[in-house]
């Protein structure tokens, strides 16, 4: 079985957020037939300017990333009803190179019932602008533990991560090369 390369990108710049936390579960797992890279460099990112060059290196380390992952999932919190700003800036980067053009993209929606619609429907409309694939089957909504010594929560929301992933490779491996 090939190695499929996932990107894993928080939308958070909270520390101990639900939906960092959520991917560094994801990343400190082993999976089979999947590597996982888990970015951590958002708060390192200039505010995007069209037509910047050369790139900051933060920047290209960025778009790098992105370029040699076969997906990128993300897990991002909503601030205002919407996409918190850095991850729109982060997004905002990718429009000049193309490199989430045809990428396969997931998301973990880490949020109470009712909560996270506007940060799901805001990035979906700028993954499309930029030409990304949406794998909706592999799209998954986690309710955060709300008591982290609840184990049959935790065990419950371990098995939504681990659906997610395997949902995640499945669909890149079903996508046309």
């Amino acid at each position: 079985m090939e190695q499929v390369r996932v990107l894993l990108i928080s939308g958070s710049t909270r520390p101990g957020s639900s939906n960092t936390r959520a991917l560094q579960a994801l990343h400190g797992r082993a999976w089979p037939g999947v590597t996982t890279d888990l970015y951590d460099g958002l708060l390192d990112l200039p505010a995007f300017v069209p037509g910047t060059e050369p790139e900051p290196r933060a920047v290209r380390d960025l778009l790098d990333r992105i370029a040699a992952a076969d997906a990128v999932l993300f897990s991002t919190p909503e601030y205002a009803g919407g996409l918190p700003g850095s991850l729109k800036n982060l997004l905002d980067w990718t429009v000049g190179g193309g490199q989430l053009y045809e990428k396969p993209v997931a998301w973990l929606d880490v949020a109470n019932p009712g909560r996270g619609g506007g940060a799901r429907a805001q990035l979906r409309t700028v993954l499309g602008y930029v030409g990304a694939r949406v794998l909706e089957s592999a799209c998954v909504h986690l309710t955060p533990a709300s008591d982290p010594g609840d184990a049959a929560a935790v065990a419950a929301q371990d098995a939504q991560l681990v659906t997610a992933m395997a949902q995640t490779a499945a669909a890149i491996r079903k996508e046309p090369t």
